[in-house]
């Protein structure tokens, strides 16, 4: 006779990839619709950026062009603030908001804003419990004793690390949209009407984050559920 095994926890690993689609639908739609509207002043994300970089007395920060859609950032290390192709050569509204979030990080990172030190410092640890933390897990529920109980309770902890990252990520991405949407607000780069475009742009952006989040968590959740039904049951 065969026996299905029914796992519940795998729904909250669904509910976590339905949220991150949901947010990332809801930001390819928004920015798509702003992408074409055109800022009356004509400013680039380029031009956005050098005039918001040098009323910041920032100087030291090259914008550059790179490749991809939506694959912006800026990178501390290099103080390099790059922006895709939708967005360099683009004066859409759209183009503007994103290049101006950029520079809040730019600005954040000039500031010494706490938590971008954080989530800097958080990088290689994240990054090694993302990779690592899952086989060391599965290893762990295939032994036994002490040996088992400390690979999984070494990958949860990793784990935990990657959840930390996008946990502290939030309030980084937050605090650069708002200092984006102050920016545009006071440098007349764009009318007061298309500030209000800028900021559901934004907002929709900053949904993923709050996503990401939400579905690291729930996998966590999802670990700590497995591995005490097993630790139960030993």
């Amino acid at each position: 006779m065969f026996y299905y095994y029914y796992d519940w926890t795998y729904m909250l690993v669904i509910i976590g990839v339905v949220i991150c689609m949901a947010a990332s639908a809801r930001v390819n739609g928004v920015f798509s619709r702003y992408s074409t509207v055109r800022s009356r002043v004509g400013l680039t994300g380029k031009e956005a950026a050098e005039e918001i970089l040098r009323r910041n007395g920032i100087y030291d920060v090259r914008v550059i062009h790179i490749p991809g859609n939506l694959t912006d950032h800026y990178n501390p290390g290099k103080k390099t603030l790059g922006l895709s192709d939708t967005v360099y050569n683009s004066a859409s509204v759209a183009a503007v908001g994103v290049a101006a979030h950029e520079c809040g990080h730019a600005v954040q990172h000039a500031t010494g804003y706490a938590p971008l030190s954080l989530r800097g410092a958080l990088v290689p640890v994240a990054n090694i419990g993302s990779a690592l933390s899952w086989p060391l897990i599965i290893l762990g529920l295939l032994l036994t004793g002490q040996t088992s109980a400390l690979f999984i309770n070494l990958g949860i902890l990793l784990f935990s690390a990657a959840v930390l990252f996008q946990i502290v990520t939030l309030p980084v991405e937050f605090n650069a949209s708002g200092r984006a949407v102050r920016a545009l607000e006071t440098s007349g780069m764009l009318y007061p009407d298309e500030v209000g475009e800028v900021k559901q742009v934004l907002s929709a952006a900053a949904l993923t984050y709050v996503a990401s989040a939400a579905a690291m968590i729930l996998q966590l959740l999802r670990l700590l559920i497995i591995t005490g039904g097993r630790r139960r049951n030993e």
